[in-house]
Order: C-alpha cells, then sequence, then structure tokens
C-alpha cells in the first residue's frame, strides 16, 4: 500500500493520488470509517468497482452451524459471522446514460485523502465516459462521532468539457452481492442474502429499509434523506422494493453548473424491539442528522477529534512514515471503539468481516491499554459488554466443570464460536486478560463505582475461574494444568508462565477489591475463606524456570523439547501453521508470538532486568512472528533489554502491518491490535512507561524509562493518569515531563522519584542503554530494517 507510489507519506492525512485497482480491496480498508456502533469500508461512491463492499453494525451477525466430523462434549454448536448490512453509501453516477464506471472510458484523475484531525474522507475524480463527456466528480464522507447512528455524504458532479445530462442514483441497498466466498462455505452460506425484508420505504427525499436476519432474530433498519441543489432543470423520484429503496436525481448540466447531492443515512438494529420501534428509530436520528446539517456534522466531528488528539497525540521526529503511521493508528483504534457502547471491539473493528468480525483477547491486551492512557471512556463501554456476558461465561464455565466464569476465545454476543478447542477451550488466559484490563482502567482512571460495579463482578468470577481450574500439589505449589498461551504453537501446556503470572494479579486483584468493597462483595457470596484461598493460590503459583540455562520457561518443560530446524524451513513455509501439522508444532521449541515476552511486559515486577535480557535473548531465537500481535511486544523488550535498533526495526513492522499490507490480507480489514501495538511499541518501548503493583495499602507507581534508538531525534506522547494530562517530550539526551492539567503527580524517572506540577516541567538526563550482545532471530525470520546496515524502516522501504 504505502510502499506504491500513489500513496505520499504525510503527518495529517493518508493520501491516495490515482487509483490502483490492483490494491482495491485493501484501500477499502485503510480508507474504512466508522465510528465503533456504524462501519462503511472505504468502497467508492459509485458501488463498482469494489473489492468487498461492506456496511457494518456492531453487534450484528447471523449464525451458522459449526458440524464435526467427531463430535465432543463441549464442543460450541454453531458460529457467529458478521453480516454486510443495508448499505448507504451507493450514489450511482450516469453521465448521458452512461455508468460511470472507473474501469471503462478514461480515468483522467483520482484522489482520496483520510484526514485523521477532521475524520473525513474526501474524494476528487475527472473521468470521461466511453461516449466523450468529462465530468469532474468531488465528494466528501463522515461517520459521526457525535452522533452515532448517523453517517452522510456531500456528492457533487459537474461537467467539464460540454453539456451532459446527468442522473445520480442514491440506494440503500440490502442483501448486496459479494465477491465469491472461497472459505468455509458454512460461512458463505450465513452470509449469503442474510437479511429478510420486512419493510420498504420512499417517498420525496425519504428512504428506508428494514429487515431481519434468518436466524439470530435481529432486526436491522437503514434510513436516509437528502439535500438536492442543481439547476432548474433538476427533478428526482423515488422508489423502492424489498432491498432497495432509492432516489434518482437527474440534471441537465453545463460546465460552471454542478448537481450537489446530501446524503444522511441512520441506522439502527435490535434483537427485542419491535418493528415500528426501529423504523421510528431511524427516521428520528435520520431527521436529527438533517436538522444538524452537514456543515454541523463536519464541525461536531472535527471538536471531538481535537479534544481526542489533545490526549492521545504522539510525535516523532526522524521518521515521516512512522509519523503518519501512528496517527494513522490512533486514528483508526479510536474509530474502532469511540462509540461501541457497551458492544465488543472485533479484531478488525468495522473495517471488514476478517475473523468473521469476532472480538478476541487482543482487545482486553492491546487495544484497551491503549485507549485507557487516552479515551478511557471507551474501556469502560468496552468491558461492559463483558460484564453483560457474565451469564454466558458462568454457564460456560459450569459446562466445562468450572467455577466462576470462562470467557470465549471468540465471540460477537458472548458466546463461544471457536470449533478449534485448543484454542476455544484451553487459552483460559482471555480471562486473566479481561481482569488486567479491569485492573489497569480503574488504577489509571480512579474510577472506584466502576470497580465496586462491574469490576468487582469481572475480578470475582475469573479468579474463582483459577480457584477452581488450578490445584496444589504435595509441596503446596500450585499448578494450571493443559492451557494454551498466547503462542498457539505450544497447546495444552503445564504452567504456562504467561498464563500463570496474569492469572496470579487475577487472585490478588480480586481478593484486594474484595477488601475494598465489603458489602458488594457479600453480596457476591465471597467471604473471608475464599479470599484468603485465592490469595494462597497466587502466593504458590508455580513460576518454570530453568536454572541451568538462566532463563524462564514459557512453559514447564518447555526448554527440554527439541527446536525446530528453522535452517532447513524455507521462507515459502511461513507461517508454519498453513505448511506442518500441529502436532509437530507442539512439541518442538518453536514460538508463533510473544508468549513469556508478554508476560514480562504485562507484569514487569516479576523479573530482574538481567532475567529479562536473558529470556528475551533466548525466546527471540525461537520466535517466528506467524502473527500480527507479536512485533509490538518484541519492540517493547528489545527496548528494555538495549537493543535499540532491534526495537525500532520492530516498530516498524507493527505501524506498517496494514499500510505495507505485511501479512497480505489486510483486504479482509485492518489489524487493530497490531495498530494499537505502534502505540505500545512507542509509549512503552521508548518511552519506557510501566505501571508497578504498589504494596499493600500502596497505590501502584507510574514508570517511565525512555530512550530512544538512533534513527529518531525526538519522540513526544501525552497520557491521562488519574485525572491529569502528562507529556513526555523525549530526545536522544534527556526527557522532559510537563503536567498539562491537574493535580501534582510523583512519577519514576529511570528509577528516580520526579514529581510534577502545571508550574514548570521536570527535565532529567537519559542514561545510555546497557551494553548487551545483539539477540538473534530464528534464520530467515529477522523484521525488516535490519537487513543490508543501519537503514530505519522507512529507508529500507523506499
Amino acid at each position: 500500500m504505502i510502499t506504491h507510489p500513489s500513496y505520499t507519506v504525510e503527518p495529517w492525512c493518508l493520501r491516495e493520488t490515482e487509483l490502483n485497482l490492483g490494491v482495491l480491496a485493501q484501500s477499502e480498508s485503510v480508507f474504512a470509517l466508522s465510528n465503533g456502533h456504524v462501519g462503511w469500508r472505504g468502497n467508492l461512491d459509485e458501488g463498482e468497482p469494489h473489492g468487498l463492499p461492506g456496511a457494518y453494525l456492531n453487534g450484528v451477525f447471523e449464525r451458522h452451524p459449526l458440524p464435526y466430523a467427531e463430535a465432543g462434549y463441549g464442543y460450541p454448536e454453531s458460529g457467529q459471522t458478521m453480516i454486510n448490512v443495508t448499505d448507504g453509501k451507493i450514489i450511482r453516477l450516469l453521465v448521458d446514460d452512461h455508468p460511470c464506471d472507473l474501469r471503462y472510458g478514461r480515468l483522467v484523475a483520482h484522489e482520496r485523502v483520510l484526514d485523521f484531525r477532521s475524520g473525513v474522507v474526501s474524494r476528487t475524480a475527472q473521468w470521461t465516459s466511453p461516449g466523450g463527456r468529462t465530468v469532474r466528480i468531488t465528494s466528501r464522507r463522515l461517520v459521526s462521532f457525535t452522533q452515532r447512528a448517523v453517517a452522510a455524504i456531500v456528492y457533487e458532479v459537474e461537467p467539464v468539457d460540454g453539456a451532459a445530462t446527468v442522473a445520480v442514483q442514491s440506494e440503500l441497498v440490502a442483501n448486496e452481492q459479494l465477491p465469491r466466498f472461497e472459505g468455509d462455505p458454512r460461512v458463505a452460506a450465513a452470509t449469503e442474502s442474510p437479511l429478510v425484508p420486512e419493510e420498504h420505504f420512499a417517498q420525496d427525499t425519504r428512504l428506508r429499509l428494514v429487515h431481519r436476519t434468518g436466524h439470530s432474530g435481529l432486526r436491522v433498519g437503514a434510513a436516509a434523506d437528502h439535500i438536492v441543489e442543481g439547476p432548474e432543470s433538476t427533478r428526482w423520484t423515488a422508489q423502492s422494493e424489498p432491498d432497495v429503496s432509492r432516489l434518482t436525481v437527474t440534471a441537465d448540466l453545463v460546465p460552471g453548473q454542478p448537481l450537489r447531492l446530501v446524503k444522511f443515512v441512520a441506522y439502527g438494529w435490535s434483537g427485542e424491539r419491535s418493528l415500528p420501534a426501529v423504523h421510528d428509530q431511524v427516521d428520528g436520528a435520520v431527521a436529527g442528522a438533517v436538522s444538524t446539517g452537514w456543515d454541523g456534522l463536519v464541525a461536531a466531528q472535527r471538536a471531538y477529534l481535537d479534544r481526542f488528539w489533545a490526549c492521545a497525540d504522539v510525535e516523532v521526529e526522524g521518521d515521516a512514515q512512522i509519523q503518519q503511521a501512528v496517527r494513522f493508528a490512533l486514528f483508526h483504534v479510536l474509530q474502532a471503539a469511540a462509540r461501541g457502547e457497551n458492544r465488543a471491539i472485533p479484531a478488525k473493528g468495522l473495517t471488514g468481516t476478517g475473523y468473521d468480525g469476532h472480538s478476541f483477547w487482543d482487545t482486553e491486551s492491546y487495544v484497551l491499554p491503549v485507549l485507557t492512557y487516552t479515551a478511557p471512556e471507551a474501556v469502560a463501554s468496552a468491558l461492559r459488554w463483558r460484564h453483560r456476558t457474565l451469564p454466558a461465561a458462568r454457564e460456560r464455565a459450569r459446562q466445562l466443570g468450572l467455577a466462576g466464569a470462562t470467557f470465549p476465545w471468540r465471540s460477537i454476543d458472548g458466546a463461544e464460536c471457536s470449533a478449534y478447542w485448543p484454542a476455544g477451550t484451553a487459552a483460559f488466559h482471555v480471562n486473566a486478560d479481561i481482569a488486567m484490563a479491569v485492573v489497569r482502567y480503574v488504577v489509571v482512571t480512579g474510577d472506584e463505582d466502576f470497580e465496586r460495579g462491574e469490576g468487582l463482578d469481572l475480578l470475582v468470577e475469573t479468579a474463582r475461574l483459577w480457584r477452581s481450574l488450578g490445584h496444589h500439589d504435595a509441596e503446596g505449589v500450585f499448578h494450571i494444568d493443559g492451557v494454551t498461551g498466547p503462542d498457539e504453537y505450544s497447546a495444552f501446556s503445564r504452567d504456562n508462565l504467561y498464563t500463570n503470572l496474569m492469572a496470579r494479579q487475577n487472585l490478588v486483584s480480586a481478593a484486594n477489591a474484595a477488601v475494598r468493597h465489603p458489602d458488594r462483595a457479600a453480596e457476591l457470596g465471597v467471604d473471608d475463606e475464599e479470599a484468603a484461598a485465592w490469595r494462597d493460590a497466587a502466593a504458590r503459583m508455580a513460576v518454570p524456570y530453568n536454572e541451568s540455562l538462566g532463563v524462564h520457561e514459557q512453559s514447564a518443560g518447555f526448554t527440554s523439547f527439541q527446536r525446530w530446524d528453522f535452517e532447513d524451513t524455507p521462507p515459502e513455509k511461513y507461517p508454519l501453521l498453513l505448511h506442518y501439522p500441529y502436532f509437530d508444532l507442539y512439541r518442538k521449541q518453536v514460538v508463533k508470538q510473544a508468549d513469556l515476552v508478554l508476560a514480562m511486559l504485562e507484569c514487569p515486577d516479576i523479573f530482574t532486568e538481567e532475567q529479562k535480557a536473558r529470556n528475551f535473548a533466548y525466546y527471540e531465537a525461537l520466535t517466528v512472528r506467524d502473527s500480527s500481535l507479536s512485533a509490538c511486544c518484541q519492540s517493547v523488550l528489545a527496548a528494555e533489554t538495549g537493543h535499540l535498533r532491534l526495537a525500532y526495526a520492530y516498530l516498524g513492522e507493527a505501524a506498517l502491518m496494514d499500510l505495507d499490507d505485511l501479512e497480505h490480507n489486510t483486504r479482509d480489514g485492518l489489524h487493530i491490535a497490531s495498530l494499537a501495538g505502534t502505540w505500545i511499541a512507542l509509549v512503552t518501548g521508548f518511552g519506557g512507561m510501566r505501571r508497578y503493583v504498589g504494596e499493600e495499602g500502596r497505590p501502584d507507581q507510574f514508570a517511565f524509562a525512555p530512550r530512544l534508538p538512533e534513527a529518531l531525534s525526538r519522540v513526544a506522547f501525552t497520557v491521562l493518569l488519574r485525572g491529569r494530562r502528562l507529556k513526555v517530550d523525549i530526545g536522544q539526551s534527556s526527557a522532559i515531563y510537563q503536567l498539562v492539567d491537574g493535580e501534582p503527580l510523583e512519577v519514576l524517572h529511570h528509577g528516580e522519584p520526579v514529581t510534577v506540577t502545571a508550574e514548570a516541567p521536570v527535565e532529567r538526563p537519559v542514561p545510555p542503554a546497557p551494553a548487551r550482545p545483539e539477540p538473534q532471530q530464528p534464520q530467515g525470520r529477522h523484521p525488516e530494517g535490519l537487513t543490508g546496515g543501519e537503514e530505519s524502516p522507512a529507508e529500507a522501504h523506499e
């Protein structure tokens, strides 16, 4: 994508200077607009050509069966797939009866711009029809952050070289024809015409369609209204059918006399409300949008984003491509979550149907950390979705013979959807990831009401799970057997270190929260004996360690396994899971993605600096990064252990995952967790930001250990900490801490206490990185930027 000459590197926007049909599907993902509730892929206004048309509503899905060749107890019975709902962004154009399809005639010029500060995608095109008439097309579109059900488009067409008769068809289209699905035929069946018509309407400039999904029973409504501006000859008619509602506007135009259409679209859905209620909901939302007007929506969008960037912007000097990439990343992370309002955050956001629109542990471990420090209201919303699915999680635990709650590996509505049981059943760490997200949110924001309510419920039920899942051996050591950690190339392990350490924090956090809120704990049936059992399990948790190697084990016995034969594994055999049986992967020392390395990031108190350095070097030589989740974690630990050049290379990989289409699947939607990882690599990697758990009765401590690679001259970022806005400005030799607003705050700078006030910034020197041998990667799996010398990721791509 961004390496193609059509794409420019600019600090505050993504600009495409010509249309390249070879990367059309990828461009639809990167130019997608959403607000966490409504999502529109970046399809061309005219509908075709397209790679994958898409309009999505968070939480709207269809069910499909999950048959098994050999059935087993506890296997999920049905899957869930996010569907393409009524597409409201289509505005077809005919010029002297020739449909505007950019594959025909001649495309003279084409440019699209996604502006990260305005939240608007602008497009200009000049097209000569097969009949020889040239027209200029301009459009702007947004999905509103302030009116969550609303999206809008301004579409304008003007002849350039003579008079033309123009017809513009603004449509609502349901059951849109999609490209042939080559994957699971059960998913294809679920997504082919998933919407059953209930109501269609078209009158004057207003359109409406209401449908219902066939199996999941969700009612979906879409309404549109328009403002038409053109010459006196302008006429329009409206018509509707069960799956199409259309406004057709015609006009005779001459150069200098455009036809302008403003289209307001509103969506609504429910699994419970009646057809009249959904009908009224979308009509009311679109009426509100018309009342606000296009200019009002744009102004509100800009104001919303101004507030976000004041708390979230990351400034990078020394690499223009990374500067663009981190703002692109933050914008799309915000879009994935801003108005989710107690719904899940899908792994692809609302940019495509990759992973069937499911939410995974990625949300709590990658996306929510970023939002906690930049847009915490979205974090509370995402955790309330988890809380809302507690009944399903409790039932799943009972089904598995466990106490408490077992949250799903992948889901849309809270039911487990994974037919691959080593992940869907054994990847229990998702429960501790959710608990960690609760603790992080409460500590950073001070939201005690949330902790007392939804937070305590989540902490207690996940703690009960761990106490029932693990057991004490004869010596009293607490073990958790038969689990799959973040590294999915190592399943059914005993004492996966990441899982054990996260479970330990979960158990202690639940016990501490119960002490802080005894009345609520009593309501949940937590007594002193149960809390003491949690603390005892945490205190005696097994922590696998190989004394002879001087490294922690990813899981018990892992370092005794045979090493994978990396030297005889050719590049075309990666990712390994597509070319080798899991049986072989499970019994070898090979790591798909950061696992123990992620544990050192999430639980920094547990390891000494020397242990971190030895662990990182050992697992660096085994990690093949067959997951987009790995590079950012490796970047952070590389920076912490002094390998700044390596950290910088991994930053480039995380930041450019979609802009360079490194996984070759950006067409299916963006990698929201990897985008979040760009911020993680910069702020927790080169900024060295950590949260250290306070001792009994003392608050947690926020610490920074900033240090930059040679390629970057400056990195500055702002984080929200306990009601304050703290800016950290890092140079090669010193770091400046500035309290933008709020009460004085004490933080650590490379272990030294620093009190920051609003009166004056505090500057501290940055010590040099420790000198250590450069760790090695598996053969052929080094990150870009480490080949051929010292060039930066951006220079390597150039």
